[in-house]
């Protein structure tokens, strides 16, 4: 996986690397996340007769090939002109959910149509209006549930963006919001960020859980709240009707200095017995860590910036490359741990380093 992130950042325009590869304040989370998930070492059984493990199961209603579902994450077309559109391709091939992310490059009627299970993110908008319209869009296109992020009331600082004064190219476009989220985007001015300064105007700061109710009056959908830390929180969630929580410090990309997930994930594990799934994201690069995640007792992962990095050297084939990549390391730390299915690998012993 790090060949494939090494390509990438060959390829991508230095301020489109950092607007990838980049996190908030000093980017010490990034680095906590992938130490946090270093330390946890699991037990291997011997003897169990397992065989070849097999990954399949279910994620929500939905049947995966691996515990894993493609993370949301903007304007994927800054990666490759087909963006979106050739990740969820690849994610179709690899059978696993893909997430169509509020701030897609193409229209989600157009991402759902590509076909596989896709599931549609949204952040709180100040117009709710709008937001329940997209809501609406996402049930007509097939979404199979709504990823609400909770950890963005207004976008951290990142420091890369700010230097390089990014804003987005005119080829690509915030496609399922209006023509003044496209201005705001575009603009470029030193020492901001385009993609900060629209977030700052378009998302709601005050939301709280009675929103939440709101949104669960108004879609069947099942509901994943995305940004939960605090045990608290995925009780909270669990108590309104969520039907996941994915525990998560949105990559190290929000506040600087948040608890790396997988530290984060146990406790959550512990409060929610149960009520709800539980899938982590925020660091996560190989099998061995997706196993990491079971072990602990996750339902699964969400996986992010290596399918850019693939998006971005070749396309569906690079993304489908990853997906295929992760496939097999999971396989084979599965394997190599004596389990036969995920479920078994939920029951590995893990100890710190």
């Amino acid at each position: 996986m790090a060949d494939v992130e090494r390509l990438a950042a060959q390829r991508l325009p230095a301020e489109v690397w950092d607007f990838v590869a980049g996190g908030s304040g000093d980017e010490s989370v990034q680095a906590a996340n992938r130490a946090a998930l270093d330390l946890v070492r699991l037990v291997p059984r011997a003897l169990t007769g397992a065989g070849i493990a097999k990954t399949c199961g279910q994620l929500l209603l939905a049947d995966a090939a691996m515990p894993v579902v493609v993370a949301p994450m903007a304007y994927q077309r800054l990666l490759h002109p087909n963006g979106e559109l050739d990740a969820a391709r690849a994610a179709r091939t690899a059978g696993v959910p893909y997430v169509i992310p509020m701030l897609s490059s193409y229209p989600l009627e157009e991402i759902a149509e590509v076909g596989g299970t896709v599931w549609f993110q949204m952040y709180w908008l100040r117009d709710r209006g709008l937001l329940l319209d997209l809501v609406r869009r996402a049930e007509h296109a097939g979404c199979e549930a709504l990823v609400v992020t909770a950890d963005v009331p207004v976008m951290g600082r990142r420091l890369r963006d700010l230097r390089n004064g990014f804003a987005l190219p005119a080829s690509v476009t915030a496609a399922n919001l209006g023509t003044e989220a496209v201005t705001a985007t575009h603009t470029r001015r030193s020492g901001t960020s385009a993609v900060a300064t629209h977030s700052a105007t378009a998302f709601d700061p005050t939301a709280d859980w009675a929103d939440v109710e709101w949104l669960r009056g108004h879609t069947d959908l099942p509901i994943v709240l995305k940004g939960i830390l605090d045990p608290r929180d995925a009780v909270r969630a669990a108590e309104l009707g969520a039907e996941a929580v994915v525990v998560s410090n949105h990559g190290g990309r929000q506040f600087a200095g948040a608890v790396p997930s997988i530290t984060a994930l146990p406790p959550v594990l512990d409060a929610v017995q149960g009520r709800c799934a539980v899938l982590l994201d925020s660091g996560v690069r190989s099998g061995t860590d997706v196993l990491r995640a079971l072990a602990h007792g996750a339902a699964g992962v969400m996986y992010g910036r290596p399918v850019l990095w693939g998006l971005a050297v070749d396309g569906k084939a690079g993304a489908g490359l990853v997906l295929d990549l992760l496939h097999t390391e999971l396989r084979e730390a599965l394997t190599l741990c004596g389990c036969d299915s995920v479920a078994a690998g939920r029951d590995l012993t893990v100890m710190p380093a």
